[in-house]
């Protein structure tokens, strides 16, 4: 079977020099900043320790800026990880679970304050928003499934 790898995510932004600011001040890498006219740029990051990263631009996307939600930021502690993006300026939420133990629910439906009990590997959230209010969840991870 052919290997398939997912490589990058376009984010649509209102204002590209805005969420530049925004993901250079998280600690994402600049990998490109591309200008060709005044109707296209490609801005290019990667999340620390990431295979896989993100593009904003201008002329990239028809997509509403904003609308891409529920992006998952995988984090071997949570506690840490939430605690050094407020400490850059970002408003995270609380940690929480889901209700059902399983994944979380669209917006904050089923949501139940804290880590998932015992800290169980895949089951505790965190969640926060770009400017343009496209949205990331952070999933703590520790321990991964047979085959990842």
């Amino acid at each position: 079977m052919v290997e398939y790898k997912l490589e990058v995510i376009v984010l649509p932004v209102a204002d590209v020099d805005r969420a530049k600011d925004f993901y250079q001040r998280i600690g994402f890498r600049e990998d490109l900043d591309y200008v060709d006219g005044a109707d296209f740029r490609v801005v290019h990051f990667t999340p620390p320790s990431s295979q896989c990263s993100i593009i904003v631009g201008t002329g990239i996307s028809t997509a509403q800026p904003g609308s891409v939600q529920n992006l998952h930021l995988i984090v071997d502690d949570i506690e840490k990880a939430r605690a050094e993006l407020i400490s850059r300026g970002v408003e995270v939420s609380e940690i929480f679970h889901d209700e059902g133990g399983v994944f979380h629910h669209a917006g904050t439906e089923k949501r139940v304050p804290g880590l998932y009990p015992g800290r169980r590997s895949y089951g505790s959230f965190a969640s926060f928003s770009d400017p343009d209010g496209n949205g990331f969840v952070l999933q703590e991870i520790t321990e991964r499934h047979p085959g990842r």
